[in-house]
């Protein structure tokens, strides 16, 4: 089933339809264009534009508005954005949806709605969603509202997602997860499709996909921050003030202090943009220059007791009580906002 039958399945949208999404639209674009400094005009008929039935041409008028401007908005804007803002619903969820999919689609229209059912399906499940429980029938009744009912016989061409899926929960750390390129082959499996992509089968799965990689990346890339923030903490207590982080992209006296601060900033980042390659390949980096940094120290390093705090941890009191920088919870669900 190609885009256009999915497209036939869904009921016909009526104009005072089409008005009303356009009008809910406006705001969310407007200021996304604000954001990301995108030089556009207003549009007059949706900036005036009242909830009675407009004129034909009004409304060829803003719909051409939204197709314009979605020429100009790139696929890491709109993940940016609607992570962030405060002017996402369900119902906005759905209305980006539906104008998505009555598009003729490029590949960056692809890439959007491939995000946007992924960020429908995290806005919208059930809370304390476990990843074992996301399965294909569990995706397509969240999503269903959006895309309707799917037979959810899986094709043999889309039997690769689950591999991808199993190579990306057996990397143990960011690092690995990375070498391992599944988010490149996921994309190349998307490409490779082509129309049969928009198939809704295809859309479940890839949602289903999506979801859990962003729970898998966010569950590593915290782990390696409270790997370097733990470091950078050992390392101040034996005395290490800079540490050369040219790998890192860093500089070669980079102070601690400086490092800790940068890693609370790449908590934030990292929520809203887990994707973004060179970040994410500066965290690996930064890690791996701690986690030198700590080899060296303790190999020059006097022996010396055990601190209190892991004394108390190895004897199984009190740790409850330490809390750490980052904490790192692998089964807390992500809420994609």
């Amino acid at each position: 089933m190609d885009r256009e039958t999915m497209k036939d399945s869904a009921p016909a949208t009526l104009p005072a339809e089409e008005w009303r999404q356009a009008r809910a639209l406006y705001p969310l674009y407007a200021n996304l264009a604000k954001e990301f400094v995108i030089d556009f005009p207003a549009c007059s008929d949706l900036e005036n534009g009242t909830e009675e039935q407009p004129s034909e041409k009004a409304l060829e008028h803003a719909q051409q508005w939204l197709l314009d401007l979605d020429e100009r908005i790139r696929v890491h804007q709109l993940r940016q954005f609607l992570q962030t803002t405060s002017l996402l619903s369900e119902q906005t969820l759905r209305d980006l949806l539906s104008h998505h999919l009555g598009k003729k689609h490029s590949g960056a229209d692809r890439d959007k709605i491939d995000f946007l059912f992924v960020q429908y399906f995290a806005h919208c499940a059930p809370a304390g969603l476990q990843d074992e429980n996301v399965d294909l029938a569990c995706v397509a009744q969240v999503i269903e509202p959006a895309l309707g009912k799917v037979d959810l016989k899986l094709p043999t061409s889309l039997e690769p997602v689950n591999q991808l899926l199993a190579e990306a929960n057996a990397a143990k750390d960011l690092n690995r997860l990375l070498a391992s390129h599944v988010l490149e082959k996921g994309r190349q499996l998307k490409e490779s499709l082509g129309e049969d992509y928009f198939a809704p089968v295809a859309v479940v799965a890839f949602t289903r996909f999506g979801f859990l990689m962003r729970r898998i990346f966010f569950r590593l890339m915290y782990q390696d921050l409270h790997s370097i923030v733990e470091g950078l903490r050992e390392l101040e207590k034996s005395g290490v003030s800079t540490l050369d982080c040219r790998r890192a992209q860093f500089s070669a006296e980079e102070p601690i202090s400086r490092l800790r601060m940068i890693c609370q900033s790449w908590k934030v980042l990292f929520h809203a943009e887990y994707s973004s390659g060179q970040p994410l390949r500066m965290l690996v980096d930064l890690r791996a220059v701690v986690d030198a940094a700590l080899v060296r120290t303790a190999k020059t390093a006097p022996a010396r007791p055990a601190e209190p705090r892991k004394q108390a941890a190895a004897a199984g009191v009190g740790a409850e009580s330490q809390p750490s920088e980052f904490e790192v919870l692998p089964s807390q669900p992500d809420s994609g906002e």
